[in-house]
């Protein structure tokens, strides 16, 4: 079988984390970096809105996940200011704007209160508003729009802008893009030493990171047990466009349940307007449906009348990766050599920085930070004692 060369790191994957990876990885000094995907900079970073929301975002029982969003969150403007020089002048469409979280019933501000008690007890920055209070910080929500919250640290970055910058960052790094499949995860001596290609070569690698989103565990030679399952979850996406006119249209990221699905409008500085995402269960399938773009396009009236006079650009589909706890797998697997890097469901944009940053430490030094411990893709083992991520 002919050779690609030795590296010292091989990430499978291309999308938003694992070119982050890469290009962390080659700025701490290891050299011969190699990405392997069939289409690099693709993946869900493509559909994603961009929303960086780990407080309005945040569940009951996810407290360690909040706290690696936090910290991700707080690292995210040195992030993309750092990206911004080492890809040349690309902008990522970072915008410190906040977020605005909304109830549209009597129900849904019950549920909204109890989320602004749970955020104080946590000490975390957060505001309520009565309904008059909302729609002055954003004039275009429906009139019986009856309470919300405003988290003035919750921001948006735009993932296009941050995939094509992390392409770029990475080629002046010296990371090798390889446009192809891995085929077959190579292991000898009980340890992982690289990958086969659909090329017909292989890459030998010191460590592999396996970043390949909701297809991870799915890669052929991964020995039973090392990876959980990877679920694929559907999320349909809505871009539109705001005309001069009508600008503008919103000022921060708005967000509300609506017949008991989450909806979030994200506007971006340029007049876009991004809508999302619905939550399907639907295997590895990506089709857009009427059904899907009906929904989004219903609730978002019901929150924004406005938006029905907007031009509809784009309608799109991803997948997010889900870990059977929702929550990321990050540092060493119990196959050496093996590097996980995937599993971050709804928060990938959200956890691309701290997941570069704390996933090349352990990659250049050997040592997992603490900070990724809660999330070590062992957990999932039979014999693994500690307490799950996000129990």
């Amino acid at each position: 079988m002919p050779s690609d060369g030795r590296a010292d790191v091989l990430v499978i994957g291309g999308g938003i984390v694992g070119l982050a990876v890469a290009w962390q990885a080659a700025r701490r000094g290891l050299r011969n970096v190699v990405v392997v995907d069939p289409t690099p900079g693709g993946g869900a970073g493509r559909v994603a809105a961009g929303m960086l929301a780990p407080v309005t975002e945040l569940q009951y029982g996810e407290e360690p996940l909040l706290r690696l969003g936090m910290a991700s969150n707080e690292r995210y403007a040195a992030f993309a200011a750092e990206l911004t020089e080492a890809s040349g002048g690309l902008d990522t469409g970072y915008r410190r704007c906040g977020t605005l979280a909304v109830a549209l019933d009597s129900d849904d501000r019950e549920e909204l209160r109890e989320l602004h008690a749970f955020h104080q007890r946590l000490g975390l920055d957060s505001a309520w508003l009565t309904g008059r209070e909302a729609r002055k910080l954003e004039p275009m929500l429906a009139p019986g729009v009856r309470g919300g919250l405003h988290v003035a640290e919750d921001h948006q970055v735009d993932g296009r802008r941050l995939l094509d910058a992390l392409l770029a960052a990475c080629e002046r790094a010296g990371v090798a893009i390889r446009p192809a499949e891995a085929v077959e995860l190579l292991v000898e001596g009980g340890r992982a030493t690289g990958a086969r290609l659909s090329t017909g070569g292989r890459v030998s690698a010191g460590q592999v990171v396996l970043a390949a989103g909701p297809h991870s565990h799915r890669l052929p030679g991964l020995p039973d047990g090392v990876l959980p399952a990877i679920r694929p979850v559907k999320g349909q996406v809505l871009r539109l466009r705001v005309p001069d006119a009508y600008r503008p249209f919103l000022s921060r990221n708005v967000r509300a349940v609506v017949r008991g699905q989450h909806l979030y409008l994200v506007p971006r500085e340029n007049g876009e307007l991004v809508v999302g995402a619905t939550t399907e269960e639907q295997g590895y399938d990506t089709t857009v449906t009427a059904g899907g773009v009906y929904e989004l396009l219903r609730d978002a009236h019901e929150l924004v009348p406005g938006i029905t006079e907007l031009p509809l650009l784009e309608t799109s589909a991803g997948l997010r990766p889900g870990s059977p706890d929702n929550a990321p797998l990050l540092g060493p697997t119990s196959l050496p050599g093996l590097v996980a890097a995937t599993g971050h469901y709804r928060n990938g944009v959200l956890l691309t920085p701290v997941t570069a940053d704390l996933v090349s430490e352990y990659l250049a030094t050997g040592e997992v930070p603490d900070l990724a411990r809660p999330f070590a893709p062992t957990r999932f083992s039979p014999d693994h004692s500690t307490t799950k991520a996000c129990a």
